[in-house]
């Protein structure tokens, strides 16, 4: 049998190890995202229980199940997207994450899978509104051992340099998405500029029946700063 070169065996024991630990986070991830859409359901039902007798019935507390990777929370005229990525990521060298000591006592620690929290107008999907903008809220990082932390706006459950300290847990994502909830319904749209409006086509007339001409976001026009992330 050929004998394999140095380089040879550094490419295998490198692609064992990393596929080993890149599909254990991403069997973390995924049976996070599956115990987050059942708290995702409990909340919309608790929600609407809660609200029964005390809103218009047009306004809809919703919960949907997009497929494995995808779920959705509607909440009255705000829609909120979850969605798990199926790649494993690590972080840029600038990333206050290197300063973690959990982190440095071990890089595979490093390597997490991601959920993200997006929130758009519920117009925008039940009118097809295709170039409406929606906005990343926050981002939930899993790795290896289900130790977590999150990205967000009016996200303070876990962060980066206490990333180590506790594993995800159903009462852990209950606190995220309570977070995610409250900051969506209280991220209010914006009327756009008028600077920005005052220029119309003939085009976005004679189709305006595709509403997807006319953009609307809640910070159309208005910069979207991750203060807080």
């Amino acid at each position: 049998m050929e004998q394999k070169s140095p380089m040879r065996e550094k490419i295998l024991a490198t692609i064992i190890n990393k596929s080993t630990l890149k599909q254990r986070i991403f069997d973390n991830t995924f049976s996070t995202f599956n115990e987050l859409k059942d708290v995702l359901f409990e909340i919309a039902s608790e929600l609407d229980d809660d609200l029964d007798g005390r809103l218009d019935k047009r306004v809809r507390i919703e919960y949907r199940d997009r497929g494995k990777f995808e779920a959705q929370l509607q909440i009255a005229s705000d829609l909120l997207i979850f969605q798990m990525h199926t790649d494993i990521f690590e972080f840029d060298s600038n990333h206050i994450i290197w300063q973690n000591n959990y982190v440095q006592s071990d890089r595979d620690n490093s390597y997490c899978g991601v959920i993200n929290i997006y929130n758009f107008l519920s117009d925008s999907f039940k009118f097809n509104r295709n170039a409406d903008e929606g906005y990343l809220i926050g981002r939930i990082f899993i790795n290896r051992e289900k130790a977590f932390f999150v990205e967000g706006k009016r996200q303070t459950l876990v962060r980066p340099m206490t990333f180590g300290n506790a594993k995800i847990c159903r009462e852990s994502l209950i606190s995220i998405m309570e977070s995610a909830i409250n900051y969506a319904i209280n991220f209010d749209l914006l009327m756009p500029p008028y600077e920005e409006n005052k220029r119309v086509t003939v085009d976005q007339f004679n189709t305006k029946m595709d509403n997807s001409k006319f953009v609307t976001g809640k910070r159309v026009g208005y910069d979207f700063n991750v203060d807080d992330i």
